[in-house]
């Protein structure tokens, strides 16, 4: 042996680490660092979409039949505001239920978890959100200038005061639906797809649960469900998502009231 030539370092095992299978019945360990966090399929994911979407009828309905029923539009703001509580309702308790139990029980705060509820970086989330706003914008001046300017109805002009406009559209609503079509739908899209099949599969359903609000704006609103699947990809949390969502459904509340 030579001994002017340096010892050589001592190299690490190239094998991989292999970790014990958990016993029967048992979920492994949470990882905060996988993503996509959801543990469903895409069939169940559209699956949840439908029962979230029914569920919220199924809760509007007795409101519906208690104070007046037979005509929408002559039912009080309080009654079509508690309708739309019914609707924010059945978006969270699906999607929680099936972070929960699929596919197999776990806490509370796991279940928020596979949701996207995960700590983010403010650098990378305003990026990523400022990014989204100029790719919307730009898509919507485009699709303006070809098909001539969407058009939407004033349903926040139905659900009261303002006080009641803002904690319904620009707070609940945001929140509830990107727990539903992001957190669970996108999510579980993912498992299987890639980051443009699922955005814009996740879009699409996003975009034409909206027909009621008008026809014409729900090819905007499903370049948009798209934008908010890769923001929440793109910073790891459905918090800049929801950010993203609010400020959207706050300036669009905004524009239609002035």
């Amino acid at each position: 042996m030579d001994v002017n030539q340096p010892a050589q370092e001592p190299q690490p095992p190239t094998d991989p680490v292999v970790f014990p299978a958990s016993p029967p019945g048992i979920d492994p360990p949470e990882d905060p660092n996988r993503y996509p966090y959801a543990t469903w399929s895409p069939w169940i994911a559209v699956g949840g979409a439908v029962a979230a979407l029914l569920i919220g009828v199924v809760l509007a309905l007795p409101v519906f039949a208690f104070t007046g029923g037979g005509d929408y539009d002559e039912l009080s703001w309080q009654a079509k505001a508690l309708m739309q509580v019914a609707t924010v309702a059945g978006f969270l308790l699906v999607p929680l239920l099936f972070a929960k139990e699929l596919p197999g029980g776990i806490d509370w705060r796991q279940a928020v978890g596979r949701l996207g509820f995960h700590r983010f970086r403010v650098g990378s989330a305003a990026k990523w959100i400022g990014l989204g706003f100029l790719a919307y914008i730009a898509f919507a001046i485009v699709w303006a200038v070809v098909f001539g300017s969407p058009k939407q109805d004033d349903i926040a002009g139905e659900l009261g005061p303002l006080w009641s406009q803002i904690i319904l559209i620009v707070i609940l609503a945001p929140l509830s639906e990107e727990v539903c079509f992001r957190g669970m739908l996108f999510g579980g899209f993912r498992t299987r797809f890639n980051l443009p099949v699922a955005a814009i599969g996740a879009g699409l359903v996003f975009g034409a649960l909206h027909y009621s609000t008008g026809i014409s704006a729900v090819p905007q609103l499903m370049v948009l469900g798209a934008i908010f699947a890769v923001v929440y990809e793109k910073t790891g949390s459905i918090w800049p998502a929801i950010i993203f969502h609010m400020i959207n459904n706050a300036y669009a509340m905004t524009a239609l009231n002035s």
